[in-house]
């Protein structure tokens, strides 16, 4: 492995927080899928989010008397640490409410749920296990509601992972991203985030562990659009071969625990370690959601290389997180720096 500097290259400026301030809301309600959001919403998100890391204290009162419930069936680090820490720093409060004896929904009828969480709170975040869960939420909730993690897809992370590359890189389209690996939820919500952007992404899984049809189709209506070059492919060599970034999640994700032993004598020959790495562009850097099964889908020497940006992910999604608070359930008129 190569070791050199990592430094993130600035991409923001005063003029971005100006641009921000005209940006408040987007077309849909809540943020449950990447689906959900145009490509110049993305494009607008990871703007905002550049302005919101390098200005936080331009927005510590966007939240201003704004409350927030998280209600997670998972166990969490960084999504609930980040989501908590992002709320506090925009002026609103927060409040956890462990899900993860009994699913949300299963003591009252979900709907029920909903209906008395938009009498109290100004948003709700939900990280699942069905995804109907989410949805169904956010049908009947009449305020934001933000998709934290769902078994179908992952968009925070995502978005977060781009504006990591797009600090690292630049134009994203010109960088190709290869996930090698599962077709998970994480898999799905960064296929979608580089249609969106017209990048250029690699998916290489076991044959039966392919990204979900509808996702991969969905992506390719928005590729069509947006010049996006999309790769599914079972061969990892030619996935990871003229990558910038090569991206990897757990084999066996939370509920699947049971299919662990099976599927890591699948998923063996699609591990990240030093001799895949050297397959990819000589820069190219290691990317992971994390938490990491260490000896499974990734080696120490790499996640623990100068070439990993796997500690820069999980920073970005605080900031990515605020972006999307403030676009969603934002004080539009909350008081802006004079030197805005």
């Amino acid at each position: 492995m190569s070791t050199r500097s990592v430094a993130l290259r600035p991409i923001s400026s005063r003029p971005v927080i100006k641009k921000a301030h005209s940006m408040f809301g987007l077309k849909k309600p809540d943020l449950i899928s990447i689906q959900d959001l145009t490509p110049g919403e993305v494009e607008g998100i990871l703007d905002l989010t550049s302005a919101v890391k390098t200005h936080p204290r331009e927005f510590s009162k966007a939240l201003d008397g704004k409350q927030v419930v998280l209600m997670f069936e998972k166990p969490s680090l960084r999504t609930r640490l980040t989501f908590e820490v992002g709320i506090r720093a925009l002026g609103g409060s927060s409040l956890f409410v462990d899900q993860r004896g009994e699913r949300i929904g299963s003591r009252e009828k979900l709907s029920d749920v909903a209906h008395n969480l938009e009498r109290w709170m100004d948003g709700i975040v939900l990280r699942t296990f069905e995804h109907s869960t989410v949805t169904e939420m956010a049908k009947n909730a009449s305020i934001p509601v933000v998709n934290g993690l769902s078994d179908l897809e992952h968009p925070c992370q995502a978005l977060a992972d781009y504006f990591t590359l797009k600090e690292k890189f630049g134009n994203l389209k010109k960088v190709k991203l290869a996930y090698v690996g599962d077709g998970n939820n994480v898999a799905h919500s960064l296929l979608l985030t580089a249609a969106m952007l017209g990048s250029k992404i690699a998916i290489a899984t076991p044959a039966g562990y392919e990204p979900h049809h509808d996702i991969v189709l969905r992506a390719c209506e928005i590729a069509a659009h947006t010049g996006a070059q999309i790769d599914i492919t079972s061969d990892v060599a030619q996935a990871v071969k003229g990558a910038k970034a090569i991206y990897t999640d757990v084999w066996a994700s939370m509920g699947q625990e049971n299919e662990a032993a099976e599927r890591k004598s699948i998923f063996e020959p699609y591990q990240v370690n030093s001799k895949l790495m050297s397959l990819a562009a000589s820069d190219a850097y290691f990317m992971h959601c994390l938490p990491a099964h260490r000896g499974d889908e990734v080696t120490d020497e790499v996640i623990d290389s100068a070439a990993s940006i796997v500690f820069d992910e999980a920073e970005n999604r605080l900031h990515v997180q605020k972006s999307i608070l403030l676009l969603l359930m934002g004080n539009s008129s909350f008081n802006w720096s004079a030197n805005a």
